[in-house]
């Protein structure tokens, strides 16, 4: 009787690195972009799709609006011109770095559009696990902005969401501006910040803990 509560007792203690909750996980921010100089962004991708191509993602407007935080134009801005001349299809994506997650992750962003009636922008914000940067790669769609029946925010609006653990590993997220560029006009997008949840030391010493007490059980018993 004494053994099999020994073994049920390291065996809860080893199941217990595993529980939820059973220590708690140090969130590791891996990004946090304010776009200072959108033209010099560290391993960043801009990349335009536009028919026929025009202006990329470019340095915020001040004079349009100002930035959600620091100087008045510290935020990537996209607008009708990414389509030449503004006549075509606009497809602008602003891709960020290859990101590494390895837990619950937390990724938030704020955008904003200047409101002018007879328009219509819209912003599309995708996935794409591995290091591939190529835009045919971002097949998940995590949220929408603009469109019909969803109004664009005018000011500065914050999104974030705890992302599933399905999205763990290496990837990109990305921000597609897309629509007939006669109906698009100018957005922002500024302070894009993801923090990754680490296991703490404590849960691995708990693991091998609780292991390793199992495996002393199983000896003793076995002499």
């Amino acid at each position: 009787m004494n053994s099999l509560k020994s073994y049920a007792a390291a065996g809860a203690l080893a199941l217990a690195a595993f529980a939820p909750g059973a220590a708690s996980a140090a969130g590791v921010e891996i990004l946090n972009e304010g776009f200072d100089n959108v033209a010099s962004l560290p391993g960043w991708t801009l990349v335009n799709n536009s028919v026929p191509p025009g202006t990329n993602w470019f340095q915020g407007n001040a004079d349009v609006f100002g930035a959600q935080s620091g100087a008045p134009n510290a935020y990537a801005a996209a607008n009708y011109l990414g389509a030449a001349n503004g006549q075509g299809v606009v497809d602008n994506w602003l891709i960020t770095p290859l990101l590494n997650l390895t837990g619950l992750t937390s990724f938030s962003f704020y955008t904003a559009h200047e409101a002018t009636p007879g328009f219509s922008d819209f912003l599309e914000v995708r996935w794409a696990a591995g290091s591939n940067g190529g835009t045919t790669a971002f097949n998940t769609l995590l949220a929408t902005f603009g469109g019909v029946g969803s109004p664009y925010p005018t000011n500065w609006t914050a999104w974030s969401s705890n992302l599933n653990l399905n999205l763990q590993g290496e990837g990109r997220f990305a921000f597609r501006y897309v629509g007939s560029a006669d109906s698009l006009n100018y957005v922002g997008l500024d302070t894009v910040r993801v923090v990754t949840a680490v296991p703490e030391p404590s849960l691995y010493a708990m693991l091998a803990l609780g292991l390793g007490a199992l495996t002393f059980m199983r000896r003793r018993q076995a002499d």
